[in-house]
């Protein structure tokens, strides 16, 4: 299937590893210049080797952290001028801490959203008038399952994430008209960096294995998912076969949902 993405301009928030660098590198196979911008300089260096294996445009990378609002600006006006436009912004970022609502303190609330909705709102609003004077755009914000499925061990995560898809919701209906579509994907556990750190906190033994298996077997699929399952349904929404697909939450969780609730998360871990 063609998605029609050779030669669009896609920045990728966040791309450095696990998930969204399995949706840089989807984007990259498929023809699309990718500008790749995060925080830690030597992953970032990893990511461009890793996304530069299968790309047939340029690639483009830039150590940029995205609560600095500054910074952010002057990344996506950058992307836009070396490449002479733009067209996809897709956001992936960190978790905040995992736990039960009462749990945190006010503080809490206000890092997590500070770290996790604010930049996403900063880096969509800065994008948005390179996206409208291209009049074809996606935004596409990587979230998590409890943007659609509530889980009260991660309290934070579903603050943020549903206050990310009500704000995906109502730009997508602000923007449409301009050609430019608005959704939020919603992986559950994914097999990456991340998660690995999770499970080994988990075991005691220091086999993530175990963790892993018990992770993905509450699960219609009896597995977690790998990075490049969730980032294949990134593709497909941000590219021009999905054109008449804005303001929606994408859960791909293996059929996790249809199951009820997963034993295997308990309170105050991480996401």
């Amino acid at each position: 299937m063609d998605l029609g993405l050779e030669h669009k301009v896609a920045l990728v928030a966040g791309g450095s590893s696990g998930i969204g660098l399995a949706i840089a590198r989807e984007l990259a196979a498929e023809g699309a210049h990718v500008a790749l911008g995060a925080r830690d300089a030597g992953r970032l260096a990893a990511a461009e080797r890793a996304v530069k294996e299968v790309a047939r445009a340029r690639v483009h990378t830039t150590s940029v952290d995205i609560t600095d609002s500054a910074a952010t600006h002057r990344w996506i006006d950058t992307v836009a001028a070396v490449f002479g436009g733009l067209h996809i912004v897709v956001i992936s970022g960190g978790s905040p801490p995992g736990g039960t609502a009462a749990s945190f303190g006010t503080a809490d609330y206000r890092a997590a959203v500070d770290d996790i909705l604010i930049p996403a709102v900063d880096v969509a609003l800065t994008a948005l008038p390179h996206l409208r004077r291209a009049q074809w755009g996606r935004v596409l914000f990587v979230a998590s399952e409890t943007a659609s499925v509530p889980l009260s061990g991660l309290a934070l995560s579903g603050v943020t994430r549903t206050a990310i898809t009500r704000f995906a919701q109502s730009l997508a209906a602000e923007v449409g008209r301009d050609g430019v579509t608005v959704n939020v994907l919603a992986p559950s556990a994914t097999h990456t960096p991340l998660l690995e750190r999770v499970a080994a906190q988990r075991s005691g033994d220091g086999d993530i294995d175990d963790q892993l298996a018990a992770m993905g077997s509450h699960t219609a699929l009896g597995r977690i998912a790998r990075p490049d399952e969730p980032a294949a349904a990134a593709a497909f929404l941000v590219s021009a076969r999905a054109s008449y697909i804005t303001g929606t939450v994408q859960l791909v969780d293996g059929g996790a949902s249809v199951l009820g609730p997963a034993a295997w998360r308990s309170p105050a871990k991480p996401e």
